[in-house]
């Protein structure tokens, strides 16, 4: 349960209480109208400037939100007081006026609108900041994807173009399935706004030879415009992944151009896949030097650039993210100081034969 800090008590029950006896002494002199000054007139009366306890119980209001309290601990925040009053009041004999009783609602009333009405606004505002954030991120998204695929469809034609691969090879290949992935985001997207949910997962459980050959063939085109190096370890071709192998494939190339982006000219980046244990790792490794933050976590905050390269939109890694969780595993880095980083996508493991069984039942 939240606690309240010693600056959220300063605008708090305690100065309520100050404020309480300030107006019922007032109350008692010979202007006792001078006590609106300090407390707020009746609920519906008109009023004028804001007076202390109005003031204050707003910025009460607004602390318990920033501390995490909700709308009903801030109301009976305030209730409680009138309880603890009267219960002191009978404990100690103490006789209690009508009029004095009246304020004392009239001051709880008024307090308690102003700290829930702070409370709701900010908490309305603050909502609203974090839905603009979501759409903010489900827009870098998409344009993120469709950046990713054209990237991939523009080397794969200047390669083409220029006369070095066939319009029937690997090359070729690469094409056609970044064109049909470019189909298959915009259909996503508009399904999306039309149901109003996120994309559907498309599993199946599919070769990670295969897998990283497709992979593979992109990264050697980016890698080709990066003046890298880009090196790809031998991969167990009994070995399979389940999932969506769209989000999974965007994931890696994520990580694979983030590292072609930021890796030193004429180092390396490799690329490792294997099975350890019940687990399939996928290792994307450069040398760009080793991480700009001590804490690595920072690195997959939506919109948080670490390089001087600020093209895009500090998205990468986030995406990253959350496709791999959305598939079951996870995603973590290894930072090498003075070297590079390794980022590691975390996998169940599968074996091929388990898509040769589910392939009847697809059917």
């Amino acid at each position: 349960m939240p606690r309240e800090t010693r600056q959220a008590l300063h605008h708090g029950i305690p100065l309520f209480l100050r404020q309480l006896i300030k107006t019922l002494a007032i109350e008692q002199t010979c202007a006792p109208a001078h006590g609106r000054a300090v407390s707020t007139p009746a609920a519906g009366a008109a009023r004028g400037v804001a007076c202390e306890m109005e003031h204050s119980a707003a910025i009460h209001g607004r602390e318990l939100l920033d501390h995490g309290f909700t709308i009903d601990q801030v109301v009976h925040a305030y209730g409680d007081v009138c309880q603890s009053i009267t219960d002191l009041a009978f404990d100690r004999g103490e006789p209690f006026e009508i009029d004095e009783f009246r304020t004392l609602n009239r001051c709880l009333d008024n307090a308690i609108a102003e700290a829930v009405s702070e409370f709701s606004c900010q908490r309305d505002a603050l909502f609203e900041d974090k839905r603009t954030q979501l759409v903010n991120e489900r827009l870098g998204l998409l344009a993120h994807e469709l950046r990713n695929n054209i990237q991939t469809a523009v080397l794969a034609f200047a390669a083409i173009k220029a006369g070095h691969v066939g319009l029937g090879g690997a090359t070729s290949g690469v094409m056609d399935r970044t064109l049909v992935a470019l189909q298959r985001i915009v259909d996503g997207s508009i399904s999306e706004v039309r149901m109003g949910a996120g994309m559907a997962l498309h599993t199946q459980v599919f070769s990670l030879a295969d897998f990283i050959i497709d992979i593979k063939i992109a990264a050697s085109l980016e890698a080709e415009a990066h003046e890298c190096a880009c090196l790809f370890s031998p991969v167990d071709k009994e070995l399979a992944l389940k999932g969506d192998r769209h989000l999974l494939s965007a994931a890696v190339a994520n990580l694979l151009q983030n590292a072609f982006k930021f890796t030193h000219p004429g180092t390396e980046v490799s690329l490792n896949a294997y099975a350890s244990a019940k687990r399939i790792l996928i290792e994307v490794s450069d040398h760009c030097g080793g991480l700009p933050w001590s804490d690595a976590d920072k690195l997959f905050v939506p919109f948080t650039q670490g390089g001087s390269d600020k093209r895009g939109l500090g998205l990468g890694l986030s995406i990253v993210k959350r496709s791999v969780e959305a598939n079951g595993g996870s995603l973590r880095v290894q930072d090498r100081p003075g070297e590079g980083c390794t980022f590691t996508i975390d996998l169940p493991r599968h074996s091929v034969r388990e898509g040769l069984d589910e392939a009847p039942h697809a059917a």
